[in-house]
């Protein structure tokens, strides 16, 4: 490789202006521009060169009437996914991206792309996604990528804001806990100094006590269940919306969800018009209320539609694709699940009668994004659900000592941030929802 390209220190080059700055308004105005090389086009004495940045493409073209012929052959020697920054000049053109494109004079080369991705950045589809994921931050170039992960931070952002409005209190709990919370099996131990200890399979119970204190709270943050599944929707960690209210019910979270998702695809439909263009992608609707149908009710159905199915058993998404009703094609509730299926925490419905309990599961089709329901807040009773469901009482001494004084009525739910954006965007597989997926078979990147 000739010496005409070699990487530079920054120095005093700084960023005038992003892609989405740049259009035939400025016309003729010296700018720096700085991002990665997406593509080359090379025509002998014309070169065009897209530089994407944090908001999109700008294009670059060189010709040999307008460069010097050291600045040209720089350009030749440039590959796809070098990172640099151009010195140019600005002028209209309609085709371009932005509506006008950079004259070169001067370029800095940071760091040079010494070998070709085995994926195009352009491409809607590519190679296998585990090797895409070898190569994560390469893939998440990817316009697609960008688009699906600029949705999701405005879904956070939605969520943020409709639940701040609403009073809640952002909160933050430990992810290495002493017991599991919800009394299952699937947890990952970890070294605790001289003991053992777990990582937090959901923030339940400490969000529980803190309803005590806050009395409306929530917190994003992940979850880890160690759960032996290769399935395109499970992942070992992952990101969880949880809610917790004082003095209310499970109807009342119903309300709330329904609530936060209409807001959510309101601000997505407002704030990322572009990025819902460019990826051909109608949101689900949201019509409120959403349909409500008893988990008894559900198995009456699938019984009548030749489903070998009992009452009591766990409704898997294989057998919820079955379900014939319309209103199933969008988000809907599954309410009043068997106790026997919740854990213990979960308030039964009917007293001196524990069959049922005040519990929902909101779907999607046939995927479950969000379970909820009301909780128990008097201690004699949490204590009678935990010994029924064979649980060492002792190991949850820390959560049941603040029962004596004054767990207020409370109800809550957590909602799968990755499984509601399978839903929003219609991706099937939930690795391509999570930057760095975690999942019985990938520890790396």
């Amino acid at each position: 490789m000739s010496n005409l390209l070699r990487e530079e220190e920054l120095g005093q080059w700084r960023r005038t202006h992003y892609s989405s700055e740049i259009n035939s308004s400025l016309n003729d105005k010296e700018v720096i521009i700085m991002g990665w090389v997406s593509a080359i086009r090379n025509h002998g004495n014309i070169m065009f060169i897209m530089i994407r940045d944090r908001y999109g493409d700008i294009q670059v073209i060189a010709k040999k009437s307008e460069c010097t012929d050291e600045l040209l052959e720089q350009i030749r020697q440039i590959k796809e996914h070098t990172t640099l920054a151009i010195r140019g000049k600005i002028r209209s053109q309609e085709k371009a991206p932005t509506g006008a494109e950079v004259i070169p004079f001067e370029l800095k080369v940071f760091s040079m792309s010494k070998k070709a991705a085995p994926f195009m950045v352009q491409d809607k589809t590519s190679v296998g996604i585990d090797t895409r994921l070898d190569l994560r931050a390469i893939d998440l170039r990817r316009n697609i990528l960008q688009r699906i992960f600029h949705i999701r931070h405005a879904t956070l952002d939605a969520i943020r804001e409709f639940l701040v409005k609403q009073r809640f209190t952002e909160i933050n709990t430990p992810k290495m806990i002493a017991t599991a919370t919800e009394g299952g099996a699937a947890l990952f131990p970890i070294f605790y100094y001289d003991r053992e200890a777990f990582l937090a399979q959901s923030p339940q119970l400490y969000k529980e006590q803190l309803t005590m204190a806050f009395e409306n709270v929530f917190e994003i943050g992940p979850i880890f269940r160690a759960e032996p599944s290769r399935t395109n929707r499970h992942l070992s960690e992952a990101i969880s919306l949880d809610v917790e209210k004082a003095f209310v019910d499970y109807t009342d979270m119903m309300a709330l969800l329904e609530g936060i998702l209409l807001h959510i695809m309101a601000s997505i439909k407002e704030k990322k018009k572009d990025d819902l263009q460019n990826l051909n992608l109608d949101l689900p609707t949201v019509e409120l209320p959403f349909p409500k149908y008893s988990y008894s009710s559900i198995i009456n159905q699938l019984q009548n539609a030749g489903e070998r199915i009992r009452w009591g058993d766990d409704l898997s998404p294989h057998t919820m694709k079955n379900m014939s009703d319309d209103k199933m094609n969008g988000f809907y509730f599954i309410t009043d699940w068997p106790t026997s299926l919740k854990p213990f925490y979960v308030k039964p419905k009917y007293t001196g009668d524990e069959m049922i309990c005040e519990s929902f599961d909101l779907m999607y089709r046939s995927l479950e994004v969000s379970s909820g329901s009301t909780r128990i807040n008097r201690k004699d009773e949490l204590l009678q659900r935990m010994k029924k469901q064979g649980l060492n009482t002792q190991a949850f001494d820390y959560h049941i000592r603040v029962f004596d004084y004054g767990v207020p009525p409370h109800a809550g739910f957590g909602l799968g941030l990755e499984r509601l954006l399978m839903a929003i965007t219609r991706i099937d597989n939930i690795r391509d929802l999570t930057l760095y997926p975690r999942d019985i078979d990938r520890l790396v990147p």
